[in-house]
C-alpha cells in the first residue's frame, strides 16, 4: 500500500474528526456568510499532484482554495431554484452512506434495497399514494420524469401490441405529449427518449394562470390520433400552480392516454391540511415524479419515482447479465432505472423521516410557505416592486414595478445576493425573479432581512 494511503488508513479516526471540525465550522457559519460570495476572477486548474500529500494536505487546500468560493446554499436564504438544505438528520445518514458505501441495486447484497422499499413505503403514506404505486430512488426530478416517460412510452407501444424498448422509439409512429406549463426537463426527457421535443404540444393554460385548462385538454386529446401521453403539473416553477388532477384523470373515460405528474415540490402540499386539496388527485397518476432535495431537505443528490405499471418499467430497463440473476416477480432495483449501480441515496431519506416523522417535516412545509407569504406580503406594500402571481404555496415571483428590464432586475439580484439569492425568470412575457422558500433553516427573520436587501438594492441599482 503507498506509504501516504496507509499513513492516512491508521490515522482515520483523527482524520475524520478533523473533518467533521470542518463542517461544523461550515454550517456554523452559514448565517453570517455571503450567500453567493463575490464573484473573483476564473481560476485555471492546477497540475495534477504527481507525489502523495495526504488528506490532511487535501482538506487544508480545500478550505483555502475552494471553501470560500462556496455559495451558501444549504443556508436560510438561498432562495434560488427550488433548493433545500440537509436537516440535522439526513446530513448524518449522507455521511454514513458514504461510510457503508452499498451499491443497493442487487439482491445478492440485499440489505439497501430493503431498506430503500422501506423508505419509498415511508415516502407513499408521506404523500397519500396507495400501494397501487411502486418507487425507486433516482438522482432528480429530470432523471424522475424521464423514467416516468419512458414507463408511458412502453405503455404506448403496449397499445399498439409493440415494445419500443424492443423496437426502438421509431415503431411507435408521431406521439404526442400534452402538457399545460411543463417543466424544462420534460422535453429534455422527450429528446433523450427519442420522442422528439416537437413531441410536446402546449395546451392552453386557464386565464392567468399556468394550471392547464381541462376544456382544452379535452378537445386536444380528442384531436389527437390514438393514445396520448398528458403530463400535469403539480406546482409549477414560476407560480407553483397545480392543475386540477381529479378533472384531468376523469378525462380518461373519453380518451387514452398516460397520465403522468411532475409534482417535484408540489407533492409536499399534501403535508399541510391548509394546503393539501391542491395535491388532490396525485394518486390517479400513472407515474408521478417527486423532487427529495428540495423540500424533505436531503443532500444532493436524490428524487423518487412512483409508478402503477412497474411491469412496463421493468421492461423497458431490465438487465440481461448471469451475475445479476433473474428478473422475477419482484425486480431488483437494477431493472428499474437507467443505472446499473447507485449509492444508497435513500439512506439519508431513511434517516430524516426517522428522525422527524410526518409532524416534523409537515411543520418545515409549513413555516416555508408562512415565509414565503409574508415576503410576498413585504414586496408587495414596497411601491418599488410588484407580484406577478398570488403566493400560492412556496415561490414569490416578482419584478420591478417600473421598467423590468433584464439588466436592471440583474443588477438587482447581484446586489442583494451576498443577503440573499434570487433567480431570474420570465413570467408571461415579463422579466422578473422568483424566490423559492424550501430549506429547514428559514425562518421569518430570514424574511425581513431578504426583503430589507432587496429594498436596499432596488434603491441602489434602479
Amino acid at each position: 500500500m503507498d506509504r501516504t494511503l496507509a499513513a492516512d488508513l491508521a490515522r482515520l479516526p483523527d482524520l475524520l474528526e478533523a473533518t467533521r471540525r470542518t463542517a461544523a465550522d461550515a454550517l456554523g457559519a452559514l448565517d453570517a456568510r455571503p450567500v453567493v460570495p463575490p464573484a473573483g476572477p476564473p481560476r485555471d486548474p492546477e497540475s495534477l499532484p504527481e507525489h502523495a500529500a495526504g488528506a490532511d494536505a487535501a482538506l487544508a487546500t480545500f478550505r483555502d482554495r475552494w471553501e470560500p468560493r462556496l455559495s451558501a446554499s444549504a443556508g436560510p436564504r438561498y432562495l434560488g431554484f427550488v433548493t433545500g438544505g440537509a436537516t440535522p438528520a439526513a446530513l448524518a445518514g449522507d455521511w454514513l452512506t458514504a461510510v457503508h458505501d452499498q451499491n443497493s441495486n442487487s439482491a445478492l447484497d440485499g440489505a439497501g434495497q430493503d431498506l430503500e422499499r422501506e423508505t419509498v413505503t415511508w415516502l407513499r403514506e408521506l404523500f397519500g399514494l396507495t400501494d397501487a404505486h411502486t418507487g425507486t430512488f433516482v438522482s432528480g426530478a429530470t432523471m424522475s420524469n424521464t423514467t416516468g416517460l419512458a414507463i408511458a412510452r412502453e405503455w404506448l407501444g403496449e397499445r399498439l401490441g409493440i415494445s419500443p424498448a424492443e423496437d426502438g422509439a421509431a415503431a411507435l409512429g408521431p406521439v404526442r405529449v400534452l402538457s399545460g406549463a411543463p417543466h424544462s426537463s420534460i422535453a429534455k426527457a422527450l429528446s433523450v427518449l427519442g420522442l422528439g421535443r416537437s413531441s410536446l404540444v402546449a395546451v392552453p393554460t386557464l386565464p392567468g394562470r399556468e394550471a392547464v385548462d381541462p376544456a382544452a385538454l379535452d378537445r386536444a386529446l380528442a384531436d389527437t390520433p390514438g393514445p396520448a401521453v398528458v403530463v400535469a403539473n403539480a406546482g409549477t416553477v414560476n407560480t407553483v400552480d397545480f392543475d386540477d388532477l381529479r378533472a384531468i384523470a376523469a378525462l380518461r373515460e373519453r380518451h387514452a392516454f398516460w397520465l403522468h405528474t411532475d409534482a417535484a415540490f408540489g407533492a409536499f402540499a399534501a403535508l399541510s391540511p391548509e394546503h393539501a386539496h391542491l395535491a388532490d388527485g396525485l394518486d390517479a397518476s400513472d407515474s408521478l415524479c417527486i423532487d427529495l432535495h428540495k423540500w424533505l431537505n436531503v443532500p444532493y443528490d436524490s428524487a423518487v419515482q412512483f409508478t402503477r405499471r412497474q411491469d412496463l418499467q421493468a421492461r423497458v430497463f431490465q438487465n440481461a447479465a448471469a451475475y445479476l440473476g433473474p428478473l422475477g416477480d419482484r425486480p431488483d432495483l437494477v431493472h428499474l432505472t437507467p443505472e446499473n449501480s447507485h449509492r444508497l441515496r435513500a439512506l439519508a431519506a431513511w434517516f430524516t423521516l426517522r428522525a422527524y416523522g410526518r409532524e416534523g417535516h409537515r411543520e418545515i412545509v409549513e413555516r416555508d410557505i408562512a415565509c414565503a407569504q409574508a415576503l410576498g406580503a413585504a414586496l408587495e406594500q414596497d411601491p418599488a416592486f410588484r407580484l406577478l402571481a398570488p403566493v400560492r404555496l412556496n415561490v414569490v415571483c416578482f419584478t420591478l414595478a417600473e421598467d423590468p428590464t433584464p439588466a436592471r432586475l440583474t443588477a438587482l439580484r447581484e446586489a442583494a445576493q451576498e443577503e440573499v439569492f434570487v433567480t431570474p425568470t420570465v413570467y408571461a412575457g415579463t422579466p422578473a425573479l422568483r424566490a423559492a422558500f424550501s430549506n429547514w433553516r428559514t425562518t421569518q427573520a430570514d424574511v425581513r432581512r431578504a426583503a430589507q436587501a432587496l429594498r436596499t438594492a432596488a434603491k441602489g441599482t434602479v
